[in-house]
């Protein structure tokens, strides 16, 4: 059974030797992610350049998604490099100190305007949820606080608000220069840190196409904003081509117990609305340091798996774990187990409600067919931009959708969208009466189909056109096919 679920791998120290680069890629990798918080511009280039040569050497299709910064809010740093903050004590936040004189009592901020967000009685939160601290006093150049869980404190740590409500915007400087970096690398995918509305997705759109790249957009799911407004979410998830559950820095805003609900309800919007969903965070963190996830960890990929996540996501795992080979194995096993599960066979999408598109109606139609008529073994979908066969994927099933197309980035495009496989195919060399009979005989070669089998094909009435899918047929491997 060919998995599903598609595995994104972050790239770092550890997979920056061309053999740990293509053993990662050989074990499952269907998308890297470029972390553009730590590097520069010339190490992401080197990155992508090498995952493409490790994905063609071995005849893979393997997108790259450069993942930008955002406005992280972070403490300065200390004279000793580290403190040691005590429960009930006192903590400065002082945006007028000086940035590298820092101590147990007070330390300076990188992002002044905090002392505009906040007011007695709110929550903050340093270094992904280790310690939290409530305010007590604010004056025009620090927030004063008394720590409520203490524990150490280090250089430029991470630094929320519980309950959201900071103004900081989501594309800083720095996101802008990236933005060009990711467009001259030639990413897939760019994804978007912190986004609070979306506008912000907008302005990012704008800053790709100027840069002349037409790579997806992914909205990083992590302020408290959109976890509680479906309205909101719901225009972030229109005004990208995909969404990351964030769940690390979401998860300080909003509390570890309301997570899991939240996770959901994200997986279950992007769905409804046609767009594709990522899990992302502390998937399998032990293995940074251990061979084998833990079984808490088994179950949380299989649970995302169970909501119908596109993708599974590996951080620190694989960038600078020491069992980056192995974290993927151990992934591609637990999202292949859990889809052996029936839950994940069956869909009851959209079949109440109406639609207004026809190549939509082809879409869920084909799938539909496919999963309620005996011997079919695939779907072919033939696509210019891989607009129907992410329509395809949001249908629940067992059979594998195949993007046949002649396009380079609809084949690294699609490597993201659940259950679709990509097979370059450019039918624009062959006569119209000869495309469906040479489509299915490559399906046949790869030892996808059997003799005999039935394979369900969508395409449009004219060839090689963007968009325009009308026209489904189901034939039969072996026989006379037009």
């Amino acid at each position: 059974m060919l998995r599903r679920t598609k595995i994104v791998a972050t790239l770092g120290p550890a997979t920056d030797s061309p053999e740990s680069l293509a053993a990662i890629i050989a074990a499952g990798v269907d998308v890297t992610r470029l972390n553009f918080s730590h590097g520069s511009a010339d190490d992401h280039i080197q990155r992508a350049n090498r995952v493409r040569d490790a994905a063609a050497s071995q005849g893979r299709f393997v997108a790259i998604m450069a993942d930008l910064q955002g406005p992280k809010l972070r403490v300065a740093r200390f004279t000793d490099n580290k403190v040691a903050l005590k429960r009930g004590q006192i903590f400065v936040l002082d945006a007028a100190m000086d940035k590298e004189a820092g101590t147990a009592e007070r330390v300076g901020i990188d992002y002044e305007e905090l002392i505009n967000d906040v007011k007695p009685g709110d929550i903050l939160v340093l270094d992904d949820g280790r310690i939290e601290m409530e305010v007590e006093e604010v004056d025009e150049r620090s927030i004063t606080s008394r720590i409520l869980i203490g524990g150490p404190l280090s250089n430029n740590k991470g630094l929320n608000k519980r309950g959201g409500g900071l103004s900081a915007d989501a594309l800083t400087e720095k996101d802008k220069q990236d933005i060009v970096t990711a467009a001259k690398l030639g990413a897939d995918y760019v994804a978007v840190s912190f986004v609070r509305t979306a506008d912000d997705m907008h302005t990012a759109r704008a800053l790709l196409k100027k840069a002349g790249s037409s790579a997806g957009l992914v909205a990083k799911i992590e302020r408290a904003e959109l976890a509680h407004d479906n309205d909101a979410l719901d225009a972030v998830i229109e005004a990208s081509d995909a969404v990351m559950v964030a769940r690390g820095d979401l998860a300080v805003e909003i509390g570890d117990a309301e997570l899991v609900g939240v996770q959901k309800n994200i997986i279950s919007r992007a769905r409804i609305l046609n767009k594709v969903v990522i899990t992302a965070t502390q998937m399998m963190e032990s293995m940074i340091e251990n061979p084998m996830p833990t079984r808490a960890e088994v179950s949380d990929v299989a649970n995302a798996v169970f909501d119908y996540t596109d993708a599974v996501m590996l951080s620190a795992e694989t960038a600078v774990g020491d069992y980056p080979v192995e974290a993927v194995e151990a992934m591609v096993r637990i999202c292949t187990g859990a889809e052996r599960h029936p839950s994940t066979h069956t869909s009851g999408h959209r079949m109440h409600e109406s639609m207004e598109l026809v190549d939509e109606a082809i879409a869920l139609s084909a799938m539909y067919a496919a999963n309620h008529l005996d011997g079919v073994q695939a779907i072919i979908c033939m696509t210019e931009t891989g607009a129907t066969p992410l329509l395809m994927s949001r249908i629940k099933s067992s059979l594998p959708i195949f993007a046949f197309s002649r396009h380079t980035s609809t084949q690294n495009r699609v490597t993201l969208y659940r259950g679709v496989q990509t097979v370059p195919f450019d039918s624009q060399q062959l006569p119209n009466e000869e495309v469906n009979a040479m489509a299915v005989a490559e399906l046949l070669n790869r030892g996808v189909v059997e003799e005999g089998a039935l394979v369900v094909m969508t395409k449009g009435d004219y060839a090689n056109a963007q968009g325009g899918t009308n026209s489904m047929k189901i034939v039969r491997v072996g026989s006379q096919i037009r």
